[in-house]
């Protein structure tokens, strides 16, 4: 079974037992998160899916975080031409790390 969830402004395709990085939810790592954006939910047969419009009503992601983290660092590097205007800046988008626990209808 697998499902398709929204969270972070992102659709991620989840199945149990998948680990996956999200924008940062609030939590400890070892609490438990739902998800209640469920836009699809597909057995593993592919018969009888369920399509949300726009979710999937009284469908439930449950998941584990593991670990707040950060991401790569993104540098964004600003100029312009023949003005000796250079600027260098970073960024680094705090994560989540969860683990997919279940998916119920």
């Amino acid at each position: 079974m697998y499902a398709i969830v929204k969270t972070g402004g992102k659709q991620y395709r989840v199945a149990p037992g998948d680990s996956l990085l999200i924008e940062k939810l609030e939590g400890e790592p070892g609490s438990s998160i739902e998800f209640t954006d469920v836009l699809m939910v597909a057995p593993e047969n592919g018969k009888d899916i369920h399509i949300g419009t726009p979710i999937v009503a009284n469908a439930k992601v449950s998941a584990e975080i593991k670990r707040q983290t950060k991401g790569r660092k993104v540098i964004i590097f600003k100029s312009k031409r023949r003005k000796g205007y250079r600027k260098k800046t970073g960024h680094r988008q705090l994560l989540t790390e969860v683990t997919i626990k279940d998916i119920s209808l």
